[in-house]
């Protein structure tokens, strides 16, 4: 992106949209409203141009080509009457401006206009001028022709003419070669009153099933523990009582001898109304 594209003021940096044939005149019209400025015109070409400028001071026509080899030129308004095929010689023209940079737009040139707003990172604001007014066609889609379906074509009945040898044709042979099984129906005398589904009867030789225990393979249950009270001991060195084995129960002493029952005592109420500071009187 230019560095001089970021110091244009969004205001100053326009596109004025015109017809093709209305350029030349929209031209003379803002040379004539800025006739103070220094101006640079700049076209891809610049014949015909020249010869239909009215007279006017401070002003530059030139090329893209001539502009390259005078990198010393430089403007305070710079007007565009065409566009680049290439965004990046536009970002050269606005390189020599300081203050004002002016696009002449005819609806053909609106798609180069998008890589050069690509290019400076916003959009450039359209004015259109009092009397050039100009409509810019929107992309439509391209509808395609409506050919109706060619006419059925007339049905011709298959040829009987056969290039091949047309084979005979020959009903399915009923003869079977292989041996046919004589059909036997399903004997029920032999299943008594079995079901289809039914478990063969239980060998002897397997043994029975234990009944289940839940408590099996559960080396950690406290059902299986033997529960042993704990006595009191003694006190080691330190004092410390000791006792036969661990213990639920802790409502001892360190000697053995049981706590007694202390009730517990509710907490006192507090008036909250004694507490708050008399007011005082002035």
């Amino acid at each position: 992106m230019s560095s001089t594209a970021t110091l244009l003021k969004r205001h100053n940096h326009r596109v004025h949209p015109c017809k093709p044939e209305q350029k030349q005149e929209l031209l003379n019209l803002l040379l004539t409203q800025n006739a103070n400025k220094t101006i640079l015109v700049v076209a891809s070409d610049t014949t015909g141009i020249i010869n239909n400028v009215e007279d006017a001071k401070n002003t530059t026509i030139i090329s893209d080509e001539d502009l390259a080899k005078s990198p010393e030129l430089k403007c305070e308004l710079l007007i565009s009457y065409d566009l680049p095929q290439k965004a990046i010689i536009y970002m050269t023209r606005i390189a020599r401006t300081s203050e004002f940079a002016l696009i002449l737009l005819d609806p053909q040139e609106q798609t180069l206009l998008y890589p050069i707003e690509t290019l400076t990172g916003r959009t450039l604001m359209q004015e259109t001028i009092a009397g050039f007014e100009t409509v810019i066609p929107k992309a439509e889609p391209v509808k395609k022709e409506f050919k109706p379906r060619d006419d059925k074509k007339e049905y011709k009945p298959r040829s009987n003419d056969f290039k091949g040898e047309k084979k005979e044709y020959k009903p399915r042979s009923t003869d079977y070669k292989g041996e046919k099984k004589e059909y036997k129906p399903r004997n029920t005398e032999d299943r008594g009153d079995k079901k289809y589904g039914d478990k063969p009867a239980r060998d002897d030789k397997r043994p029975a099933k234990k009944p289940y225990n839940k408590d099996a393979g559960k080396s950690n249950s406290w059902d299986n523990k033997d529960k042993k009270s704990s006595k009191f001991l003694g006190k080691d060195e330190n004092g410390k009582a000791i006792f036969s084995g661990k213990s639920g129960d802790r409502n001892h002493r360190h000697d053995g001898t049981p706590k007694d029952y202390v009730p517990k005592v509710p907490g006192r109420k507090i008036n909250i109304k004694s507490l708050k500071k008399p007011e005082e009187k002035e």
